[in-house]
């Protein structure tokens, strides 16, 4: 005689042991459904939640002891300058605005991607130098249709002249729009001394993928909580960084690699513990022109960690030469595309 199974009980015993598993703080994988019960999950995911823990398989679970409160996006703006320091056309050869549109816009559509970000406080804040108030308009415009707030800083170069050495470092005379750029830099600077935590400083050349903030976000805790310190996250994976045979530390994200570089450019997401920290180093980058610009800051990152994904998060649209511009191995075409607005 054929002998029946009673799934019946078989389901009871297990909705117990699941109930139990979870008051323990175990989870339990079902590698049979690709699941996890204990978390009504599938295996494929997103496991993290904001705050709390990051989990990645087969790693398992980390604890989160350095949580996230708020986010300040800092976006420098300046529409009717094309190229700071190169006469060559960006990629795709549009007029500077559309470049500025689309940053925007992918910010914030990658802010909107992940509910659970709205668990945090982000503010955005535009610095812009010299736009037209058309372009004004249309950035405004952009905000209105995600329904969010922003403030506007007109930035006053005058204010920051007297600190601001005519003479940089190789010996030459700093450029009016290099000056402005210092300027914009300083005005950031203190914007973000006025923030609770994480500071994104980003320039207006920068397209995001949707995925950027959130992993930006869940990564700086998974790490900062591994290591028990403040780090710096620059989103772009420059292809200059391939032009050295360096010997790198690979980390693991929350979706994505992340590897330990030493020099950026001044996109870059940190504390305002980091920034307090570093004060002097920050503001001399803003007071002389060196050579590299952001040579300061790679003096910073010969003490503390600072890192980028592979694949890059972001695309700085400089020429399609440029060692600091297109990142490898992605489709930023479809990225392009994507922002329109």
């Amino acid at each position: 005689m054929k002998n029946i199974k009673n799934t019946k009980k078989i389901s009871v015993i297990k909705k117990v042991f699941i109930k139990l598993c979870r008051k323990l703080g175990y989870e339990i994988i079902d590698q049979n459904k690709f699941e996890i019960p204990t978390l009504n999950k599938k295996i494929t995911d997103d496991l993290s939640l904001l705050g709390y823990n990051s989990i990645n398989l087969p790693l398992g679970e980390i604890k989160i002891t350095r949580k996230v409160k708020a986010l300040d996006i800092i976006i420098r703006t300046c529409t009717s300058v094309t190229m700071l320091t190169q006469n060559k056309k960006r990629l795709f050869e549009q007029e500077k605005i559309e470049y500025t549109l689309r940053t925007i816009h992918s910010l914030l559509n990658s802010v909107k991607l992940n509910s659970q970000l709205q668990n945090i406080n982000i503010n955005f804040k535009i610095i812009d130098h010299n736009s037209a108030d058309q372009c004004l308009m249309k950035i405004e415009n952009i905000f209105k249709s995600f329904n969010t707030k922003y403030s506007l800083i007109n930035l006053d170069v005058e204010k920051f002249k007297k600190k601001i050495n005519p003479i940089n470092e190789r010996g030459d005379k700093v450029t009016s729009n290099q000056m402005s750029n210092m300027a914009n830099i300083y005005q950031s600077l203190i914007e973000a001394k006025k923030s609770k935590d994480l500071i994104y400083f980003v320039e207006d050349d920068y397209i995001h993928n949707k995925n950027s903030i959130n992993e930006m976000i869940f990564t700086y805790e998974r790490i900062a909580s591994q290591l028990d310190r403040e780090i710096i996250l620059c989103p772009t994976d420059y292809p200059y960084l391939y032009a050295k045979a360096d010997v790198s530390q690979i980390l693991l994200g929350h979706k994505c690699h992340w590897r330990k570089v030493n020099e950026t450019l001044c996109t870059f997401l940190t504390s305002k513990l980091m920034i307090e920290k570093y004060w002097n180093k920050y503001i001399s980058m803003c007071e002389k022109e060196h050579a590299p610009f952001e040579k300061p800051m790679h003096e910073i990152y010969e003490k503390e960690l600072c890192i980028s994904p592979i694949p890059s998060l972001a695309i700085h649209l400089t020429n399609i030469n440029s060692i600091f511009g297109l990142s490898p191995n992605v489709d930023w075409k479809k990225t392009w595309d994507e922002n329109k607005v």
